[in-house]
């Protein structure tokens, strides 16, 4: 089962998203129909909110009212979290229900309008934001709903701003276009993502990258999509879990391989072995092979780890689970930190890569030419260590 995360600004079109997913046959958990359905007459919710309220947010039938409630709260914060404090949870045990409910090959989807402000990211797979520019915004909520040009950015406003969505997007759709735009977008997604993505979770497999080599330019969004893995790695396995964003991608301005190296840090391998299920559920599978689980680093010695990969084709990843001080964990801080801390090295390196990159056309052969460069880092990382008083810290 595949959980992903949807959401977006008020106007953006995530509706329409979401009717497309559930089309193409994504299980949806729209959570704007759950907070209608735990406050519905005769529930617990309802009767939580008349007591915290008072009846003046009823209709004269007994059910909520919802504008009445929307103006007790609306512009008042403390209020406001009042009302979620009801709602919010209830609407999250019946969301958990339902995704458990559902079939064990599901791509579920749940519609979260405020995702970004609950700080719920990082419990899911994949999280898509619809976003949308702010008058194209205005001018769908004048049509749909009525709204003031007044009323429609107020409501905005009120909301996540889109940076804050873009923080925690791994997937952006942008709605700008046409309807058949949206559509011809999110069809794609579900069908060369999404779909191949739930399958590797259910199977336990990694989405392997081909062996074709491919540098590219440093893209300065690498840290922000390392943060999300790691927030993910923490939900799964704890907030003090000791992860870091390693290798080249977590140097900026080096070209790298588009793949995003972390490390997890653990007591033993024997804890290493011990999380891999929670790591693979999470999107994250243990590589099969001798190969994974040993990292050769000066040559002629073995540094054992437990090497894990990404069930999402979208973006593949490293994650390397190593013990707290052993040669391979230091040496992957103090690499990153030399080359960050040291220009002249960092662009030897650089330079170093465009060669390897024309003389070796797949990343087997392209790791194997590095060797020698990483024996001369150790020695020259080491003494950079030695004369700045360099301490490993994530």
């Amino acid at each position: 089962m595949l959980k992903v995360g949807l959401t977006g600004g008020i106007g953006a079109g995530k509706s329409a998203v979401a009717q497309r997913l559930a089309h193409l046959g994504a299980v949806l958990i729209d959570s704007d129909v759950l907070a209608r359905e735990v406050v519905a007459p005769g529930t617990p919710g309802l009767a939580e909110i008349v007591a915290e309220f008072g009846a003046g947010v009823l209709t004269g039938d007994g059910a909520l009212d919802r504008p009445a409630l929307g103006a007790r709260v609306f512009g008042d914060d403390v209020a406001r979290r009042r009302l979620e404090k009801i709602i919010h949870p209830r609407v999250r045990e019946r969301a958990a229900e339902l995704a458990a409910a559902a079939p064990s090959d599901a791509v579920v989807v749940n519609d979260v309008p405020l995702l970004v402000e609950t700080g719920l990211a990082a419990s899911y797979h994949l999280v898509l934001i619809v976003e949308t520019h702010r008058e194209l915004r205005i001018h769908r909520l004048a049509e749909t709903r009525g709204m003031s040009a007044d009323e429609a950015g107020a409501r905005i406003a009120a909301q996540a701003t889109d940076q804050q969505r873009r923080a925690v997007a791994d997937v952006l759709i942008s709605n700008d276009g046409t309807l058949d735009d949206l559509h011809s977008h999110v069809d794609c997604l579900f069908r060369e993502r999404l779909k191949l993505f739930e399958a590797n979770v259910r199977l336990g497999a990694c989405a392997r990258p081909g062996q074709e080599l491919r540098i590219v330019e440093s893209d300065p969004d690498w840290p922000a999509q390392a943060a999300r893995l790691i927030a993910r790695i923490r939900h799964v396995l704890g907030d003090e879990a000791q992860v870091a964003h390693i290798g080249s991608t977590a140097v900026p301005g080096l070209p790298a391989k588009d793949i995003i190296d972390l490390m997890l840090a653990v007591r033993t391998l024997s804890d290493a072995d011990a999380v891999a299920g929670r790591l693979g559920a999470a999107g994250l599978p243990r590589r099969a092979g001798e190969w994974a689980d040993n990292a050769r680093g000066i040559p002629g010695e073995t540094w054992p780890k437990r090497l894990h990969g990404s069930a999402d084709p979208g973006r593949p990843v490293n994650l390397h689970v190593r013990v707290v001080g052993s040669p391979g964990w230091r040496f992957a801080l103090l690499m990153r930190d030399h080359l960050r801390a040291v220009p002249a090295a960092r662009e030897e390196y650089a330079a170093a890569k465009a060669r390897w990159q024309l003389e070796h056309a797949d990343r087997w052969s392209y790791g194997l030419a590095k060797e020698p460069w990483f024996d001369t880092e150790a020695r020259a990382a080491d003494d950079w260590a030695e004369e700045v008083g360099w301490e490993p810290a994530p």
